[in-house]
Order: C-alpha cells, then structure tokens, then sequence
C-alpha cells in the first residue's frame, strides 16, 4: 500500500499530473482508479460537483489503497468536512474565502486552496499555506501570470489547472514555481461513461512520459 501524501508538497510530488475527475456514476470510480494506476498516475481528485462523488471517494479509498484521492470543488465549510470523512486523503477549493479557508485547514490532510490573483496568494500565505491551486489557469494568465508570480513570491508553489492540456501541460511544469498540474484530459466523460478503462490507462501513461 502506498502511503497517502502528508503534505500538500508530498502531494504535488507524486507525479506532474493530477487528474480532475468528475464521477456520474459511482460505480465507475474503482475501475477508473485501478485505470489510472495502471498507466502510473496514483493521485486523483473527484470533484464535488455530483450526488455521487462522496461515495465514489469512499469507495476508492476502501478497495483502492494505492490510491491517493482527494476532492476538489470544495466550496463549502462543510463540504471539507464530508470529504475527509468519506476517505479523501487531500482537498482542493477553487479559490478560499476565510470561512472556507478556516475549514480547510481544520482538516487532516493536505490542501490545496485556490488563487488567481497577486493578493489571494498574499492572503494564503498570511495563514501558512505555501502550495496553492492557480485556478482558472489559462483565464487567468496561463504560464505568463505564474512567471510573472515568481519575482515578488518565491516561495509559492502551484498546481495550476483549468484550461490545461496535454499539448499546454509541459509549459506549465517547465516553470520554477510549478510542481505539478491539474488536468480533466486524463478521464474524459465521453470514455468514463463508456467504460473505456484500457483507452483512460493509455492517456495516464502519456501524460506520465511511459509507454505501455
């Protein structure tokens, strides 16, 4: 069994890619796990955005150990709460207000709150967080706002994700401030509702730099 990230630099260590997972269905969530380990991603964040994503966090983290996953869309003081207690081993918000950001670091566990602007990331490291989401990437500047972040705060790490492919992902982690990206290329619906598992392993696999 691997062991679950204990920081959010342990998190953003793992590999360069984080996959943004929307679960329907969660049924579907295993299989998709077992998926993405199988082409060497062990980090997934299901997104809060659906009835089934707490249960499809449950459900990895109970029968897919190797599997460090966590939610993201956490919007909600209460929604940090729910998460951890269904299993996940990490959490990401879109940006934080303080309410949110106070839950959040109530929590065991990594995270990863969200900034897109020079005074969100300023505020986040008036409470100690150092790794942060830049989110929505590409909207918000893309690689030139995180090169441009760089002078004035070096000491921030980013995931940078929304608007970031397969293509755009290696401009992203060329730069010195960026540990890891966040990606929904890796599990498209189209091939999750299909049940395209050996389709989801060989993108993994891409996005990693293995061949299969």
């Amino acid at each position: 069994m691997t062991e679950p990230p204990k920081t959010a630099m342990d998190l953003m260590n793992r590999g360069p890619v984080v996959p943004v997972v929307v679960i329907d269905r969660a049924v579907d969530a295993v299989p998709l796990a077992r998926a993405l380990l199988a082409g060497g991603v062990d980090t997934m964040e299901i997104t809060m955005r659906t009835i089934d994503a707490l249960d499809a966090i449950r459900s990895v983290a109970e029968h897919v150990p190797d599997m460090a996953v966590g939610a993201g869309t956490i919007v909600r003081p209460e929604q940090a709460r729910d998460a951890i207690s269904a299993g996940a081993a990490f959490l990401v918000s879109p940006g934080s207000t303080p309410r949110l950001l106070e839950a959040l670091l109530e929590q065991a566990g990594p995270i990863l709150p969200g900034a897109a602007t020079a005074s969100e990331v300023i505020a986040l490291l008036e409470h100690g967080v150092t790794e942060m989401k830049f989110f929505p990437a590409a909207a918000a500047g893309g690689t030139q706002a995180l090169r441009a972040l760089t002078g004035p705060l070096p000491e921030v790490t980013f995931c940078p994700t929304g608007g970031i492919d397969r293509a755009s992902s290696a401009d992203y982690l060329a730069l010195p401030n960026v540990a890891c990206v966040g990606g929904s290329w890796l599990t498209p619906g189209d091939l999750v509702a299909a049940q395209a598992w050996d389709d989801i392993t060989a993108i993994a696999a891409d996005a990693c730099g293995r061949t299969r």
